[in-house]
């Protein structure tokens, strides 16, 4: 006959086992939802930085246009 063998686990050992692979799942998450923010913070800043480099552009060239010609 064949013997079986079985393999008891403790409830302490059992709840170990678990924290550190949904520890490890929860950081993962932790570390992606991190990512993205850094990203989509990243994109923000520099489509600001377009907006300020347009608008002063603009503003100089309005102020270009209506200076009079003694002035310049």
């Amino acid at each position: 006959m064949s013997e079986k063998k079985v393999k008891i686990v403790k409830r302490a050992e059992r709840g170990r086992r678990n924290t550190s692979s949904a520890k490890a799942a929860r950081d993962s998450a932790r570390k992606a939802a991190t990512d993205m923010v850094d990203t989509v913070t990243t994109w923000v800043n520099e489509f600001q930085e377009k907006q300020r480099v347009e608008t002063t552009k603009a503003i100089d060239s309005l102020i270009r246009s209506r200076q009079q010609p003694n002035e310049a």
